[in-house]
């Protein structure tokens, strides 16, 4: 996208820092935001403090609001550059030059910075490097500052300024390892100016006493989901993860990812501890988004979904191990006509489970956004059997069939069917079985179908893409993403 005119004067102004004293005192309220972004984008922490300092209004969004138009999205803001911002914040604070000096602002004495310094977006190399380690050292610098400079004032004193002092919520979305959980823990025990909200909290690879001990430091109000990966919980950890989400209200999103839970290997007492977590499920009275990666509960989705207050708008479970019970407790649930986003891939669904998938999909129709079933190993015949149910679905935006054993003619028939639902804006197919060199199993897995060579040199994959292509032409619909590229969008999450 072209920058516009006045992006391209504020970058200009805060590229020289030496210019800074001629223009500081005169910005106009409407620009401090451009300017803002301009020093965000070029990476200018001089500028940014000293902006941030005199920001004219009593919340500052770091997020999708300030995002540069350039295009430049995943590496915008450096850890210097948030260090810088939250710095100033606190710098401001005690400034009377750069107070906020609008009656409002005066009566409230508080203002918020709105951060998203979790880009979900990034890539798995770079994830590791979030933004909470920057986020952390100004919020415990202002305390142990304000500390060191007190001496011996009197307790009385300190819980006077504590309770006058001017508070700044700084919302954001933390990512927490093992790493990292201790820096995080004093941050949010610091009693400084900056006080953490978190809204979104992914946590990776901790075990379940150091996630509840996390969550009882948390403000209650502010969190909004909970994204748990790789973590050895097992059923007793869960057990005792879920029941200590009971307090917060607002938390909608809860997902699940390769906690090492499988009942397969059955162990004394599990179903007590199952029944403790679906009571804890049952007390999240605004949940809508469940996920439950590789959690291999087979056979107990009924008992974990029934104790649920409200339906659900979100239900993902790859790697789930669904039964044909699983499937025909949730085609007839309360959550099946509400939902938006339906995740089914890597569940083997055989003949007998067709009846309560053709069921399910029958009662979602009028409400389903996005569907998943890839590497469930629906074939040729299968696909036959859900093409009328699939029709039905015309508030689909995204429908994702990969890696599944389907012939070209197949494919060919799932095109057709896609072209037909005029809502739908993304497909993923399947490379066709005659496209695979010699030697595949009858019944492939998803992991064979990943794993094994295609057949470059016949042309079957030039002749199925024209076919495609034709086809979509024939029907106007020439605006539908047709695609066997899993690795770019295997994550069909919000493709709108």
């Amino acid at each position: 996208m072209v920058p516009s005119l006045v992006s391209l004067c504020a970058q200009r102004l805060v590229s020289d820092h030496s210019l800074s004293p001629r223009w500081l005192g005169c910005v106009p309220r409407e620009l401090y935001r451009p300017l803002l972004e301009a020093a965000l984008l070029q990476r200018r922490p001089l500028a940014i403090g000293e902006l941030v300092q005199r920001w004219p209004e009593r919340t500052l969004c770091l997020g999708c609001g300030l995002l540069p138009s350039s295009g430049q999205g995943q590496g915008l803001y450096s850890r210097l550059c948030v260090q810088a911002l939250l710095l100033a914040v606190v710098k401001g604070l005690g400034d009377p030059r750069c107070g906020r000096k609008s009656p409002s602002e005066e009566l409230h004495n508080k203002w918020e910075v709105l951060g998203n310094v979790l880009c979900t977006k990034l890539t798995p190399s770079l994830f590791s490097f979030s933004f909470t380690f920057p986020l952390l050292p100004p919020v415990l610098h202002t305390e142990t500052g304000r500390e060191r400079k007190r001496g011996y004032t009197r307790l009385m004193e300190m819980d006077s300024e504590r309770e006058h002092a001017t508070a700044v919520d700084v919302r954001v979305d933390l990512f927490v390892n093992s790493r990292s959980w201790e820096r995080v823990r004093a941050a949010l025990t610091a009693g400084g100016p900056l006080r953490l909200q978190c809204r979104e909290l992914r946590v990776e690879a901790m075990p379940a006493t150091s996630i509840v001990a996390m969550l009882s430091l948390l403000p209650r109000p502010s969190l909004q989901g909970l994204d748990l990966r790789y973590s050895n919980l097992g059923v007793d950890g869960l057990a005792l993860l879920i029941p200590a989400l009971a307090p917060f209200p607002e938390l909608r999103s809860l997902r699940l990812h390769y906690c090492n839970l499988d009942l397969r290997r059955h162990q004394p007492g599990q179903e007590a501890e199952l029944c403790k977590i679906a009571r804890g499920l049952g007390a999240l009275g605004s949940l809508r988004r469940l996920s439950m990666t590789a959690l291999r509960l087979s056979g107990h989705l009924r008992l974990l979904l029934s104790s649920l207050s409200q339906p659900l708008e979100v239900l993902e479970l790859p790697y789930f191990s669904l039964t044909p019970a699983d499937l025909s407790y949730l085609s007839c649930s309360p959550h099946v006509s509400s939902l938006q986003r339906l995740d089914l891939s890597e569940n083997r669904l055989g003949e007998e489970a067709l009846p309560s998938l053709c069921r399910l999909l029958h009662q979602a129709s009028g409400s389903l956004w996005h569907l998943s079933l890839c590497g469930c190993g629906v074939t040729d015949g299968q696909l036959e059997m859900l093409r009328p149910c699939l029709t039905r679905c015309q508030a689909l935006r995204t429908l994702g069939l990969a890696l599944n054993p389907l012939s070209q003619a197949g494919v060919f028939s799932l095109v057709r069917v896609a072209a037909a639902i005029s809502s739908l804006h993304l497909l993923l197919y399947p490379q066709p079985l005659e496209s695979y060199q010699p030697g595949l199993p009858p019944t492939p897995s998803s992991y064979q179908l990943m794993e094994w060579p295609l057949e470059e040199e016949d042309g079957v994959l030039g002749a199925t893409q024209a076919e495609l292509e034709r086809c979509l032409q024939e029907r106007g619909r020439t605006d539908l993403l047709v695609t066997s590229d899993l690795l770019t969008y295997s994550s069909i999450d919000n493709p709108e």
